[in-house]
């Protein structure tokens, strides 16, 4: 069992940065892939970026690619996702979960944050 808080979200004006943090505790953090995913009102969650059980192993939206990196440190139990040049379209709640596999889908994912709001002005 993984819990997860994130925190890190706010109200930025387009091109500016924020970083947010997913912070678990469990005793088997490691053992997991993690995921970023983003939500807006009406609609289904949108993956955003998911790390394998190190960082070399990454995948990304095409809509984040170049913008967006998503990190962990288990020594920390954590998982980040470092967010450049945002971008309205960018705005969104932004939540973490936990997988057995680097992949995309929401549903297999499991152990939700509560979800962090992310605004970006124009």
């Amino acid at each position: 069992q993984v819990q997860l808080v994130e925190s890190g979200g706010g109200l930025v004006q387009a091109g500016d940065s924020l970083n947010l943090s997913c912070i678990a505790s469990g005793r088997f953090f490691s053992s997991y892939t993690l995921g970023w995913f983003r939500q807006t009102p009406g609609t289904e969650r949108q993956f955003v970026a998911a790390v394998g059980w190190d960082n070399a192993n990454t995948l990304y939206s095409d809509s984040v690619k170049g913008r967006f990196t998503i990190s962990r440190d288990n020594g920390k139990n954590a998982v980040y996702l470092q967010m450049n040049n945002l971008k309205p379209e960018d705005t969104a709640i932004y939540d973490c979960a936990v997988s057995n596999w680097v992949n995309i889908d929401p549903s297999r994912y499991e152990s939700w944050a509560q979800g962090t709001q992310v605004t970006v002005s124009s």
